[in-house]
């Protein structure tokens, strides 16, 4: 109200100096002769302005209050993609089978044959020289007695061609031949050793007779 009522004062004022303007025109119209007609109708004019007085405003209405912002909706998880199978592709029907590869049978090679074998059994050595030692350690009792025979005897052989043990395989009949003949096989008899498939010495058996005959 007060901003209008400022308003309404300063168009009264205006309108007072206008008036106040046009009584000194028409006061000087008078003195200068002009037509008082004139004067009247001017003063007419002005004396019936109408004033108006301006309806005050409305006060603007307050502002509306913030709107608050409504809660975000909810997260809703898209549902899982669902795999199409694709379609199988077309079956091809064959009215006769197709025959099948050849079957390749693959023989493995033979083994190479084994390399000869080198085992021999055992040889005598120097035969003559120990037979006859053998024959000469004649037993002094059987040659006494004048007592002969024939010993057959196996003796083992080790790997240095020694005879290791001997045994009468066929006796003369006389203990003390029999005995005299293995023990000169075991201090006398030299032999060439066995040997086995790789050459290699072994041991061995051998058998022979000794015979006792006096002169």
């Amino acid at each position: 109200m007060a901003y209008a009522d400022q308003q309404m004062s300063g168009n009264k004022i205006a309108a007072l100096v206008i008036v106040a303007l046009i009584h000194v025109l028409v006061g000087y119209a008078l003195v200068t002769g002009l037509a008082y007609e004139a004067a009247k109708k001017v003063i007419t004019k002005v004396t019936t302005v109408d004033i108006k007085e301006e309806k005050p405003k409305e006060e603007e209405p307050p502002p509306p209050p913030p709107k608050q912002e409504a809660p975000p909706p909810p997260i809703v998880a898209p549902p899982p993609p669902i795999n199409i199978a694709p379609a199988p592709p077309p079956v091809t029907v064959v009215r006769e089978a197709p025959p099948p590869p050849p079957v390749v049978i693959q023989t493995a090679a033979p083994p190479p044959p084994p390399p000869p074998s080198k085992a021999k059994g055992a040889t005598p050595r120097g035969m003559n020289s120990w037979a006859g030692r053998i024959q000469s350690n004649y037993p002094t009792r059987a040659a006494r007695e004048e007592r002969e025979g024939r010993v057959g005897v196996r003796v083992s052989i080790n790997t240095d061609g020694r005879v290791s043990s001997c045994s009468v395989t066929s006796s003369s009949g006389s203990p003390d031949l029999d005995e005299a003949a293995c023990d000169g096989m075991t201090r006398y008899a030299r032999f060439n050793p066995a040997l086995d498939t790789a050459g290699n010495p072994t041991t061995d058996t051998y058998s022979t007779a000794i015979v006792y005959r006096l002169n």
